[in-house]
């Protein structure tokens, strides 16, 4: 069942469609960021857990989930639009952190670690 077209926002902005004529043209474009809207991202049956991402057993196989396409099956799914999640980046970083026993927010390559690190060649060649 299709879902009303209020509901319906871009796969990559997330801005409503407004008053966009359903069925989508292939030419349709976002009003807010300008991308393409007739794509696989956009559709209820694009799902990245089966066969070509895609539940609908006789479409053809598109290449580019991101760029218009000529299905003739795609329906836009309300639920398209998924907000980058910072969050597991921050914990990969705290992670290794700890791992190279750096202070939070550390840089690997600070001045005061490059400077021992000078002073410590500098005492093995005795210069």
């Amino acid at each position: 069942m299709q879902s009303n077209q209020q509901d319906i926002v871009c796969w990559k902005c997330g801005s409503p469609f407004g008053d966009l004529p359903l069925p989508l043209s292939r030419f349709a474009e976002c009003k807010a960021c300008h991308a393409p809207l007739h794509v696989c991202r956009q559709c209820e049956f694009y799902d990245t857990g089966v066969a070509n991402s895609c539940r609908e057993p006789i479409a053809d196989k598109v290449k580019d989930k991101t760029r218009a396409n000529f299905c003739a099956y795609l329906r836009p799914r309300p639920n398209a639009f998924v907000a980058a999640d910072g969050t597991a980046g921050a914990v990969a970083r705290s992670d290794l952190e700890a791992l190279f026993g750096m202070a939070p927010g550390e840089s690997p390559q600070s001045p005061s670690s490059a400077d021992a690190a000078r002073e410590a060649l500098e005492k093995l060649f005795k210069k």
